[in-house]
């Protein structure tokens, strides 16, 4: 029922929300090694579900999180140590979000489509990241029609439940030096972003700024270079997170599993947050807190 006193509830969420955003669908690594990488997958909890139809894609899968495993060559031969190269946003609509994002100044991906393949917009990121707009993702999805089930997945083995209640957390993104307003204005004035105030920060490694969606579904943690390490000012997407309602639960659960956590004097497993150890000398997951 619409009344005078809905209306300005209703415009109000639009304006703290512009794009619709409903949280993330998937996380897309590229790699030339796509095994190991899916074996590190199937430590954290990740099962693969599903094949490309047309591309050496993988699709791995735990509770509500998706991870896209690229290898496939499209003229650029993808790097051998895995690389975080996209983030597919949830959006009410993705061509709307596309374009207004686009007015504002974005810089737009083009997307070479394949027969029987779904069209989906992008904008470019840190470094050679893209973010990808994505509204199939109720009752159908993008992978209905991307990508065939892996044979004997079927049912509740498409669905795997996540490890010690495993879900998206967040992102870690390094940037350049001096490039701190130009990031917090990009996230903020594009996606709707809000940066958190400095006692509202999450985990063990607070440096930098975060940033909460506009639907408080994830987070995006922007962190300068440090100055003593001057060769590593390149802006990327760096590591993934997730949230944890008992972190020390998921460590166990996880060790069990093989994976391996950082500790140290300075930084070590607790009950707010978690780091593992890397793998491929770069690839690395967090655990936050978050969640009941």
């Amino acid at each position: 029922m619409n009344t005078r006193t809905d209306a300005p509830r209703e415009a109000l969420a639009d304006t703290a929300n512009p794009l619709g955003i409903e949280g993330i669908e998937y996380i897309e690594y590229a790699t030339s090694k796509p095994q190991a990488l899916g074996q590190v997958l199937e430590q954290m909890g990740f099962k693969p579900v599903a094949r490309h139809r047309s591309r050496e894609v993988l699709l791995y899968r735990q509770g509500g999180m998706n991870v896209i495993v690229n290898a496939h060559d499209g003229g650029v031969a993808p790097p051998e140590a895995p690389l975080l190269a996209a983030i597919a946003l949830r959006v009410r609509d993705a061509a709307a979000a596309h374009a207004q994002v686009l007015e504002l100044g974005a810089w737009d991906v083009p997307v070479h489509v394949a027969p029987m393949e779904l069209h989906i917009p992008a904008i470019h990121g840190a470094g050679a990241s893209r973010i990808y707009f994505v509204d199939r993702h109720r009752e159908f999805s993008i992978y209905d029609v991307d990508f065939v089930p892996i044979p004997g997945v079927a049912g509740d083995g498409a669905k795997p439940a996540s490890v010690a209640g495993l879900h998206w957390f967040g992102v870690v993104q390094y940037i350049g030096a001096d490039r701190m307003d130009d990031w917090l204005h990009f996230y903020g004035t594009l996606f709707g972003f809000r940066v958190l105030r400095d006692d509202e920060r999450f985990g063990i490694l607070p440096r930098g700024r975060v940033l909460q969606s506009p639907d408080q579904g994830f987070y995006w943690q922007l962190i300068e270079p440090d100055p003593v390490m001057v060769a590593d000012s390149d802006e990327r997407l760096q590591r993934v997170a997730f949230g944890a309602p008992d972190v020390l639960a998921a460590v166990t659960a996880l060790q069990a599993r093989g994976v391996g956590f950082v500790e140290t004097s300075n930084l070590h497993v607790e009950s707010r947050g978690a780091l593992t150890k890397t793998w491929f000398g770069g690839l690395m997951f967090e655990l936050v807190h978050h969640g009941s």
